[in-house]
């Protein structure tokens, strides 16, 4: 995977969940995250995310990942 785990927990800390796709983009762009992390978080099918671990599979399914 490209995309790092330690990278999406560094674009995403802070974060307050449960929390909705489009603040942790936010939230991701406005702690520097890169390009591909923020496209790997718009890539996620669901819209609310319960935790980190909801997050990192969500990226993985965005990636393609097995």
């Amino acid at each position: 995977m490209g995309v790092q785990v330690t990278e999406v927990q560094k674009a995403l800390k802070g974060a307050d969940y449960p929390a909705g796709k489009e603040d942790l983009v936010r939230l991701a762009e406005s702690n520097g995250a890169d390009g591909e992390v923020v496209d790997a978080l718009r890539g996620m099918d669901g819209d609310a995310y319960d935790s980190p671990a909801d997050v990192m599979k969500g990226v993985k399914d965005a990636l393609g990942d097995d």
